[in-house]
C-alpha cells in the first residue's frame, strides 16, 4: 500500500494500513476527484468509484467527453478526497497518477462492480442504463494509482 501520512497531526490519528483498506472497501461513499482544467483552473469532480486493495487502485467510471477525462488527458495528476460527513469524523485523501481506460473488455467488469457497489444490483434501471453506455464505448475507466493517503480519525481522540 502507498504511504499514509497524518491529515490532522494533534487531532485524532491517522488511520492504519489496514483500516484505510476497509474504509475504503466498505464505507459507499463518493470520491471527490481534483483536477487542473485547460485555464489551469481547479476542478472538483464527485463520483463512485470501486478500491481494488490487491492492486492498491481506485477505479472510476465516467464518460469518455467527461470533464475529467479531458483534464487528465492534458495533466495526469489527480487529488482525491472520500471523507465520511458523519461524527466521529474519518477519511482518506491523496495524490495520484491516472490511467485513462478506453478498452470495453477492461471496463465491463470494472464498472458493474461500481454498479454493485452503488446499487446493489446489475439489474436496476440506473445501471441498466449505465452499462448500454459502457458497452457501446461511451465510457473510460479512470484507474488512479495513488502516490500517498493522507488519512484522519476523530475517534481515536
Amino acid at each position: 500500500m502507498s504511504k499514509i501520512l497524518n491529515a490532522s497531526p494533534g487531532f485524532g490519528a491517522p488511520l492504519s494500513e489496514q483500516e484505510t483498506k476497509d474504509f475504503l472497501n466498505s464505507k459507499i461513499l463518493n470520491v471527490h476527484l481534483g483536477t487542473v482544467d485547460e485555464n489551469g483552473h481547479a476542478n472538483i469532480h464527485p463520483a463512485w468509484y470501486y478500491y481494488d486493495s490487491s492492486k492498491d487502485k481506485i477505479y472510476v467510471e465516467t464518460g469518455k467527453q467527461s470533464k475529467k477525462t479531458n483534464n487528465l488527458k492534458r495533466n495526469d495528476m489527480v487529488y482525491f478526497c472520500i471523507d465520511d460527513q458523519n461524527p466521529p469524523y474519518k477519511g482518506v485523501r491523496g495524490k495520484g497518477t491516472v490511467k485513462i481506460y478506453e478498452d470495453i473488455d477492461f471496463n465491463v467488469p470494472v464498472a458493474e462492480k461500481i454498479h454493485l457497489r452503488y446499487l446493489g444490483s446489475l439489474e436496476n434501471p440506473i445501471s441498466q442504463a449505465l452499462m448500454d453506455a459502457i458497452k457501446k464505448g461511451q465510457s473510460v475507466v479512470l484507474e488512479i494509482s495513488p502516490k500517498y493517503y493522507s488519512t484522519w480519525d476523530y475517534s481515536k481522540m
